[in-house]
């Protein structure tokens, strides 16, 4: 039964993913590439003890768990990984992915059991089709006189005269909707970038760590994550910032420092999270395995690997999608309306 679900996210580039951690020589059995995986993740992942605090997680019996189904040394390429990737869900972590010629493992979980809080069939009923495009971002201007923007992924390209154009399109409305429901994340560089627009001075947005040893709980100092202000067009007014569970990774990431400025709410569901910053290694057989390394914070020191909270939690309503209502794009506007 395969328990891992598909995930898609396109790592930052602050971490090297050609890294690789250079494990002694095992055998390419199902029990060699079990034990080579369990170590890798025991000595390099970074969430242990938080998760164990969240919902009880303990390696070590995950590791007792599985081990029996190892000594079949009959099993199938198919069935190993299956597996495997069963043992990796047991993280409750978007961020580990084991990679086959065949086969991706992945954990959904973080969105699949939540109200998806998005429509492409509603979306359309405010940008129509005469929207503009620059880069990665969608924008019109509504006729409540409030500029939308949607930005479905921090992997498109987002230039500084991409955002100059954007939000000079925007000067004279009387707010601003930036809408990153459904985007997966991407690039950390972007989030920084596209936030850096929404402050007049340096801001502390977080902190970051690093794994230091084997240990669990083997850290570095917390690391100050600061955006700086821009020095391109710097926007002055309202901002609601609109989010659902499928945010996650630099998305998330991005509404974790949009939190931070005062001109700034969210409207809509909890992110999805993630985040850790990734690291890579390889199985014994060649196989790929990634997972979160390195904890990033807010700026109160509190975990977000599970999500950030809206200041408004809203839902869209069936009776709104049936009326071709967006219930979160209405709550955003009705804020910046008042």
């Amino acid at each position: 039964m395969k328990v891992m679900k598909r995930v898609f996210w396109l790592f930052v580039p602050l971490i090297v993913l050609g890294s690789c951690i250079k494990e002694e020589e095992q055998a390419t059995t199902p029990r060699g590439c079990f034990e080579a995986l369990w170590k890798i993740v025991d000595e390099h992942y970074c969430f242990f003890d938080y998760k164990k605090q969240e919902y009880g997680l303990d390696w070590n019996e995950v590791y007792k768990k599985y081990e029996g189904q190892f000594d079949n040394v009959r099993l199938t390429s198919h069935q190993t990984f299956e597996m495997l990737a069963a043992m990796l869900s047991e993280l409750r972590d978007g961020h580990v992915n084991l990679t086959t010629a065949y086969d991706y493992g992945r954990y959904w979980a973080w969105k699949e059991n939540y109200p998806r809080n998005f429509s492409e069939s509603l979306q359309r009923n405010y940008l129509g089709t005469d929207y503009k495009i620059s880069a990665g971002l969608k924008y019109k201007l509504l006729d409540d006189n409030i500029g939308y923007v949607y930005y479905s992924s921090f992997s498109s390209g987002l230039g500084e005269g991409n955002l100059d154009a954007v939000l000079n399109e925007f000067s004279s409305c009387n707010g601003l909707i930036i809408d990153v429901r459904e985007n997966g994340g991407g690039y950390i560089t972007y989030a920084e970038k596209f936030a850096a627009r929404f402050t007049n001075k340096e801001v502390l947005v977080g902190y970051l760590q690093h794994k230091t040893g084997t240990g669990h709980n083997d850290f570095s100092d917390m690391q100050e994550k600061r955006v700086k202000p821009s020095s391109g067009f710097r926007w002055q007014k309202r901002v609601v910032v609109l989010t659902n569970r499928s945010v996650f990774s630099a998305a998330n990431e991005f509404v974790s420092y949009m939190k931070c400025f005062p001109n700034v709410i969210v409207v809509g569901d909890r992110t999805g999270g993630g985040s850790g910053m990734p690291f890579s290694s390889e199985l014994p057989n060649g196989w790929s395995i990634r997972f979160s390394a390195c904890p990033s914070y807010d700026p109160n020191k509190q975990q977000i690997e599970f999500g950030i909270d809206p200041d408004i939690k809203v839902d869209i309503t069936e009776e709104d999608e049936m009326s071709g209502i967006d219930t979160i794009i209405e709550t955003a506007r009705k804020e910046l309306a008042d």
